[in-house]
């Protein structure tokens, strides 16, 4: 097998979260559609990423944010974005650099995408540069319904009264279950 000096992977990646940053550039230019809300999960120890230290302290790894009623001030870049969020009674401004978005999941459509740490796939790509007979690992990033875990509060709370918002009511309920399906399913079989 040969080596991918291309990096495809990387291409494919990067393809996705443009996806992404087009969804949010919308969201901050129109407000959220409908019942269109997002949950984005990020590493927040990734390199880029700004938080009070409180919720560093209190998020080491990861943290979801629930971009629905209560933010305001959403702002995309190319290379992040940053929203005002309250969490505990306290208005905060994260920014968070695409490359750090580990997951990003709509619930009212039940379309979500899951992203693999960019020095995990290096460290992949290291390993599979030595000969294989196996066939070839599948996709990294896998277009999935990421279903939000049931009894876990995400990490924002309700904002002050005066956050920018669209009122929408979430029903938990109505999710449905949810699958995550690999890019390999989709390919045409010979």
């Amino acid at each position: 097998m040969s080596k991918d000096v291309l990096r495809y992977d990387l291409m494919v990646q990067d393809a996705l979260k443009g996806v992404v940053r087009k969804i949010l550039t919308e969201a901050a230019r129109d407000g959220l559609p409908g019942e269109h809300h997002f949950y984005v999960t990020f590493r927040t120890g990734a390199p880029g990423v700004r938080l009070s230290q409180r919720l560093r302290e209190k998020h080491p790894d990861e943290m979801t944010i629930v971009l629905q009623h209560q933010f305001w001030d959403l702002n995309v870049g190319e290379h992040s974005f940053e929203v005002g969020l309250s969490f505990s009674g306290v208005p905060e401004r994260l920014l968070v650099p695409f490359d750090a978005i580990s997951t990003f999941f709509d619930p009212s459509v039940q379309f979500g995408l899951k992203f693999e740490a960019q020095d995990l796939a290096d460290d992949t790509v290291a390993q599979e540069a030595e000969p294989a007979e196996a066939p070839p690992a599948p996709a990294r990033i896998v277009p999935a319904a990421i279903p939000a875990t049931k009894g876990k509060a995400p990490a924002s709370e309700p904002a002050p009264a005066s956050a920018k918002s669209e009122p929408s009511a979430e029903d938990d309920d109505n999710r449905g279950s949810a699958e995550v399906v690999s890019l390999d399913s989709f390919r045409k079989k010979p």
